[in-house]
């Protein structure tokens, strides 16, 4: 818990006046109702401490601070309020209070300047724009010979050389482009120099539903660039007719490629209880054979009725999805709701729980579930609440950050940041913000010149930019 005040005046303004909150009730108005009276009603403390600082009186953990909430320390004056609120209430009071206290901690952090300098924890960075365009860069990748890939959401796929003069790919795929769907992710084989393969996933319109509303699936392609064109387009994954039903939501569609297997994510579209069901892609990491047949050791393969090419299953919505360059381990990032982003490591047959288990609240702040942890289910390896909206990752191991090597990196859009992950063993040490404030960061990846280069996503002037993140010599 918080200072010692957190606890010792909420029984003189609350005791008496404790409201039963319904699950439908938002978590702003109970916290309202309930708290603001002690605490101010921005967190700030009034007649009780400060929510927005690291003054705890136990461990300062989601579980104390939830077991504060409902059993009381009546020792500090605190009185329990766990037969006013259910439990999901009191598990959005937690999401609440976390996300409001580090909304005001990461105001704190100056946004720095496109192509200046600006300082992080392990080195000085340089930064440079290296184009701009109208439109959504979704995903960016570089080939063998240095050049550059963009896809825009609206559905393109762009080449820049190495003078930066840029090709629009022509007879790409026709895209879906509906609220979150469009052209997503661009990825080159890794024999790309001996087959010339590169990966596109996208959503595409497949029909209508029963009330005559356009549905749509995520679809996975690859094919060839030769003289400027798309060719030889080979199908690899659509999901059975029976269950389309995406109206334009939760796409997932990050890709990656471990020796013969291609991984992609498909986001739960919108329909939370799909993740648990293995008759739909919906929530789900998939991985099949990079020509698109399927292994027949995936770990549903042979389970009547499921979806042959699932790998994992209780994933929202991934937009995140890497190889470990040493351990060959798969990475996912996975937007939670309000709350509750999550990085996992991504395992054969394991269930990551939603909407059973999550860190997060619905984003009217009425609660999901009281769960963060349940038998077979597995814990994400780190968390963000408040959601930063997690988006493309990568690994570094470029040349120029010696200070970063091995590093993970991580785009967040709605917070507008680049995180830091450092690991020991498969356990997060470090998450360190890196730089705020330039842009919806969509996609990172590691330049053949050892840059970092992100893409920045301006929604409200629907622009990008493609900037470069460069060691201060």
């Amino acid at each position: 818990m918080k200072t010692i005040n957190f606890v010792a005046s909420i029984v003189a303004a609350l005791g008496a006046a404790i409201n039963q909150a319904s699950a439908n009730e938002n978590v702003e108005d109970i916290f309202k109702n309930n708290c603001a009276s002690c605490h101010g009603a921005q967190l700030q403390g009034a007649m009780a401490g400060s929510l927005l600082d690291t003054q705890w009186i136990t461990d300062g953990s989601d579980k104390a601070l939830a077991n504060a909430i409902k059993n009381g320390l009546l020792d500090r004056g605190m009185p329990a309020f766990g037969h006013a609120l259910t439990e999901q209430t009191i598990r959005t009071l937690v999401v609440y209070i976390r996300e409001t206290s580090y909304n005001a901690d990461t105001a704190k952090l100056k946004t720095p300047t496109l192509n200046k300098q600006f300082k992080t924890n392990r080195h000085n960075v340089n930064t440079q724009e290296v184009l701009s365009t109208k439109g959504i860069i979704w995903a960016l990748d570089f080939l063998p010979d240095g050049s550059l890939i963009y896809t825009l959401r609206q559905g393109e796929l762009w080449h820049v050389d190495d003078k930066g003069n840029r090709t629009h790919i022509k007879n790409t795929p026709k895209v879906w482009h509906r609220g979150q769907g469009g052209m997503l992710d661009v990825l080159p084989d890794p024999d790309y120099q001996k087959n010339g393969w590169i990966y596109l996933s996208y959503s595409k319109k497949t029909g209508k539903d029963k009330a005559g509303r356009d549905i749509g699936i995520t679809a996975i392609v690859r094919g060839k660039i030769k003289n400027g064109k798309w060719t030889e387009q080979q199908t690899l994954f659509e999901a059975p007719k029976h269950t389309h039903k995406n109206r334009g939501w939760h796409f997932g569609s990050r890709f990656t490629i471990d020796g013969e297997y291609l991984y992609f994510t498909n986001g739960d579209e919108g329909h939370q209880d799909d993740a648990q069901d293995l008759t739909t892609q919906n929530g789900k990491v998939h991985r099949i054979y990079k020509d698109g047949r399927i292994p027949k050791d995936n770990p549903f393969y042979n389970k009547k009725d499921s979806l042959k090419t699932i790998w994992t299953y209780g994933n929202r919505n991934p937009q995140g999805l890497v190889k470990h360059p040493k351990t060959n381990q798969i990475w996912s990032t996975e937007h939670g709701p309000r709350g509750g982003d999550e990085l996992n490591l991504i395992s054969k047959g394991v269930n990551y729980g939603w909407p059973k288990t999550t860190f997060g609240m619905n984003y009217d702040g009425s609660p999901i579930t009281p769960h963060t942890d349940l038998p077979g289910m597995q814990l994400p390896v780190h968390q963000w609440t408040p959601s930063i909206a997690v988006a493309g990752m990568n690994f570094y191991t470029g040349s120029q950050f010696k200070h970063w090597q091995g590093d993970l990196f991580v785009g967040s859009l709605a917070k507008k940041q680049l995180h830091r992950i450092r690991f020991k063993g498969n356990q997060v040490i470090e998450d360190e913000i890196i730089l705020k404030g330039l842009g919806r960061i969509r996609d990172v990846v590691t330049a053949p010149s050892g840059e970092l280069f992100i893409t920045v996503n301006d929604r409200n002037s629907n622009t990008s930019k493609i900037v470069a993140l460069s060691a201060q010599k």
